[in-house]
């Protein structure tokens, strides 16, 4: 069997008002990892808290910056999840599970919404090919140029929620 013939869709209206879900959500926490003081990731980008790059203006963090306490993260990770899903929502063009949407979500907000849509997941993904877009994941295992294996396991992570059927309930 097809795997598009499989996935339970979600209307393109309904998919531009989703939310990253708690699976999504948990897949960057747990790949982020938390620290409460600003630090350069593999990239070499000052992050802070769950892996924001961004306060909640909309400056970039800095390596100067304060501390942040667990609630400030939060709203951090909200901010940049919510930067994400709409930027998920403007460059995909079909049909998405909840899972699917969120998985795209913990990927953007970990690569960015440039490389999203310049990405062959992306273009696959518009071509209603879900099954080959999900090949597309392991591709971005690089940081600074290095394969990471964190960032292996997170593509993982990331292909299985976007393959994942949503829960009936």
């Amino acid at each position: 069997m097809e795997f598009h013939n499989c996935i339970l869709v979600w209307s393109a209206t309904v998919r531009k008002e989703m939310r990253t879900n708690k699976k999504g959500i948990e897949i960057v926490k747990h790949f982020e990892g938390f620290r409460s003081r600003p630090y350069r990731c593999s990239a070499g980008i000052p992050t802070i808290g769950w892996g924001s790059c961004y306060r909640t203006d909309g400056t970039r963090v800095a390596m100067d910056d304060p501390q942040v306490s667990k609630d400030e993260a939060e709203e951090l990770l909200v901010f940049g999840l919510r930067t994400a899903e709409n930027a998920v929502a403007r460059l995909v063009g079909v049909p998405l599970t909840a899972n699917a949407f969120s998985s795209l979500c913990s990927f953007t907000f970990n690569v960015g919404s440039s490389r999203l849509r310049s990405s062959t997941l992306r273009s696959r993904l518009n071509r209603k090919d879900y099954y080959k877009a999900s090949l597309e994941f392991p591709k971005w295992r690089r940081g600074g140029g290095v394969i990471l294996p964190g960032l292996v396991r997170r593509r993982v992570a990331e292909r299985e929620l976007f393959l994942l059927p949503d829960d009936p309930t």
